[in-house]
């Protein structure tokens, strides 16, 4: 920063003296100089210099003084000096003091000067902007005739400057995650990294180790990137797809860092969930062949995941055959199938399907449920049995019969339903007028008194027949009767037929 000291008069030699750098300058001016240039009406420019070189191309500050060029003794006059800023910058602490003449009598100064004593004032003019002019007017009188001679001490402040940029740059860094995402979804991640400060951020790198059980879908457990230098204001975005391999609620921090020691940190947090299916399936143990059966199944989301597109399929197997199915389920291609569209957490849907047992065997029904991210399976056993229906009939061969004539009874047995009876016993009862002579059939008969039994039959097929024969003779008169009663191991009571034979 320099102070300069500037200070002309009003006579008639040269510029006294100059001082340059940090020195004070004196400069004595001719009041009257040449040069005139009309300040104000009746003014003309009597004295300028400009500071300090002199030319006011590589000067400071011009200093300019106006005036009449002859006023009479006694007349009220202005007289003007004008200061000017030459440069492009602030001229600062411009301080102009004024010696009036002797023999002048002032009558006003405009502006005010800051003190005004021994015929001395002096303005302190502050800073005056590049280009900028400031001009002081001195009003008053003179008594005698001659040349009044006033003197100005310009003194001011200029900087040479230069500047330095300081910078700082800062680094922001954001991650995104989805605040839930379902397990067998890919996790899109987005990092963005930002030069928030002024300046460069050189060779910025952004760093992210993944939480326990985290990977990229390539399999890294670790990601960096490079987002190389960046200018103050400039953003990079990455992103990235990553799988989780089981649920729960994680936190994910990155840190970003560069070569001046910078850091910045961020974390996400993102709650994996999943749906998971379970599947019942009730139905009868044992059907038999032809009859009905129905099958009830229950699909349960117990996860913490919507199940979306969940479909159950029931398969129908061979030895069943469809009838119908609740919940406008659909039958093709020997399966039925539901779509329950989505299946918010603990919610369930219960269906039923009707069959037919029409083979003898024992059947595996099988169902699954999938939807989105879950599957589940379940199936119900079905034994088809065939219905031995076990037909009883006895007729006499002879009929009537005389006292001490024989009758053969014919004893037949007729499986009629679809599976094998078994252990088929038969017990003749005789009246009294009656006595045992004989007695044959796929199994032997023996007699006790007027009872007749057949040894167990150990098994009759469908649609097969076992024939007995039983011949009795004839002791006494009357209308009687022959009784034959039969059980097996598929009758809860025993069947009983009887035959009426007439005995004279």
């Amino acid at each position: 920063m320099k102070s300069h000291i500037y200070k002309t008069q009003n006579f008639k030699t040269p510029i006294a003296s100059r001082l340059g750098g940090l020195c004070a300058l004196a400069l004595v001016v001719a009041l009257f100089a040449t040069n005139a240039f009309a300040q104000a009406p009746g003014q003309v420019r009597v004295a300028s210099e400009a500071y300090p070189t002199g030319n006011p191309q590589t000067s400071v500050i011009l200093l300019e003084r106006f005036a009449p060029s002859e006023i009479r003794a006694g007349s009220s006059f202005d007289y003007t000096i004008k200061l000017t800023n030459l440069t492009s910058g602030e001229v600062a602490d411009l301080i102009l003091t004024e010696r009036l003449a002797d023999g002048f009598a002032m009558s006003s100064m405009s502006p005010e000067p800051k003190s005004s004593s021994g015929g001395t004032a002096t303005w302190h003019l502050g800073t005056i902007k590049a280009r900028e002019s400031k001009t002081l007017t001195v009003t008053g009188s003179a008594s005698m005739v001659g040349e009044l001679s006033s003197c100005a001490t310009v003194t001011f402040t200029t900087q040479v400057c230069s500047k330095i940029t300081i910078v700082q740059p800062a680094l922001e860094v954001t991650k995104t995650l989805p605040q839930e995402v379902m397990l067998c979804d890919p996790i899109p991640m987005t990092v963005r990294v930002t030069n928030s400060g002024t300046g460069l951020a050189r060779n910025v790198v952004v760093k992210d180790t993944l939480p326990s059980g985290w990977t990229t879908m390539s399999g890294q457990s670790e990601i960096v990137f490079q987002a190389g230098n960046l200018p103050a204001g400039v953003s990079r975005e990455f992103s990235v797809d990553l799988k989780a391999s089981n649920t729960g609620t994680f936190e994910n921090c990155v840190e970003a860092s560069e070569d001046g020691g910078l850091t910045a940190n961020s974390c996400a947090s993102t709650r994996i969930t999943k749906p998971e299916l379970t599947l019942t399936k009730t139905g009868p143990n044992i059907r038999y062949l032809g009859r009905g059966a129905q099958f009830e199944l229950t699909a349960t989301n117990v996860g913490d995941a919507v199940a979306r597109n969940t479909i159950l399929t029931d398969m129908i197997p061979s030895g069943l055959t469809f009838l119908k199915a609740s919940d406008n389920g659909q039958f093709g291609g020997g399966r039925v199938t539901w779509n329950f569209g989505s299946l918010e957490p603990g919610a369930s849907r219960t269906v039923t399907v009707d069959v037919k047992a029409t083979g003898i065997s024992t059947v595996t029904n099988k169902a699954e449920v999938r939807s989105v991210c879950a599957d589940a399976n379940a199936e119900a056993m079905l034994e088809i049995k065939g219905i031995p229906a076990i037909l009883l009939e006895v007729i006499d061969v002879e009929d009537p019969i005389e006292v001490g004539g024989t009758v053969t009874y014919l004893i037949t047995v007729t499986n009629q339903g679809s599976a094998v009876g078994t252990n088929i016993s038969l017990k003749a009862e005789l009246p009294a007028e009656q006595a045992f002579t004989s007695a044959d059939g796929p199994t032997a008969g023996t007699a006790n008194g007027q009872q007749v039994t057949f040894a167990p039959l150990p098994s009759l097929a469908p649609k097969a027949k076992a024939t007995y024969r039983v011949v009795v003779k004839g002791t006494g008169i009357g209308d009687v009767r022959f009784r034959i009663s039969m059980i097996s191991d598929q009758m809860d009571s025993t069947v009983d037929e009887s035959e009426s034979t007439r005995i004279y």
